[in-house]
């Protein structure tokens, strides 16, 4: 306290100038609409900078709850797409018609392979999540694969980069369908086989899953034909599939839930038996 009283005193003269000025300044700006309306803008410019700055920081660190908002919507819109019973191409859901299927769990990739013989990706969603064996990964761009393990908080899927990875798929424009597969040499292309000679294959057509499973429905997309060549001996195309997904570079996933996956799987089996 004493030093502040020691400041005041060794200071007084500049102090009692510093209160004067301030006074005058303000009794200018009060008296004189010009200057008036100049402090005005200036002290909106400086307190808009402020506020622009205090925004910009707490949208940065707001990224993560927007990013949880943004999957959460995601699952909505895959939720309304897959569970819709007519899935041709249209820019109109009819929400009435869906039966709710499939449900959507927003994920995020921990860890990813993509150079081996057998590639296995980790999630950090798990049992705690109500994620079990056999259940298919997506991302916002295509299929990814089948979750394989899971514990409490985590799942590893077998990737597409998988050579025991086998996935139902179709051509888009047709029902002609037949299974994916990994050769193990690129990380961008897959193998498309089992499409019959009858089937229109053209380069760039899109291929989709078949929906011929309990693991993912009808439509999502895989990619499209690079190129093919027909099998003579067995009368069925061989076909290079380049990924929708850059299988290198994987963040956000969408785990999907067959609601009535128990129920086929029984039926099935009965079938069987």
């Amino acid at each position: 306290m004493q030093q502040i009283v020691n400041f005041i005193l060794r200071n007084k003269s500049f102090l009692l100038f510093l209160f004067l000025f301030l006074v005058s300044l303000g009794f200018t700006i009060q008296s004189h609409s010009f200057h008036k309306s100049k402090f005005v803008n200036s002290a909106n410019f400086i307190t808009g900078g402020v506020y622009n700055l205090s925004n910009n920081f707490s949208d940065y660190f707001g990224l993560k709850k927007q990013n949880i908002l943004l999957q959460e919507e995601n699952n909505t819109l895959k939720s309304l797409l897959y569970n819709s019973k007519d899935q041709r191409d249209s820019v109109f859901i009819d929400s009435t018609r869906f039966n709710k299927t499939y449900r959507f769990i927003s994920g995020q990739v921990i860890r990813n392979s993509y150079s081996k013989t057998n590639n296995v990706v980790l999630i950090n969603k798990g049992e705690a999540d109500s994620l079990e064996q056999d259940l298919g990964v997506i991302t916002s761009k295509g299929i990814l694969g089948i979750v394989e393990k899971t514990s409490a908080h985590n799942a590893t899927v077998l990737s597409v980069l998988n050579t025991t990875t086998r996935i139902s798929a179709q051509l888009k424009k047709t029902n002609h369908f037949g299974t994916i597969s990994w050769n193990a040499k690129s990380p961008k292309y897959i193998q498309l086989t089992e499409i019959p000679q009858i089937a229109p294959v053209v380069v760039g057509d899109t291929i989709i899953t078949s929906g011929r499973s309990v693991i993912f429905p009808k439509g999502v997309p895989v990619g499209t034909i690079a190129k093919f060549n027909l099998d003579a001996a067995e009368n069925y195309y061989e076909i290079t599939v380049e990924l929708f997904n850059d299988m290198t570079n994987l963040e956000h996933v969408y785990i999907i839930q067959n609601t009535n996956k128990n129920i086929l799987k029984t039926l099935l089996n009965n079938r069987n038996d």
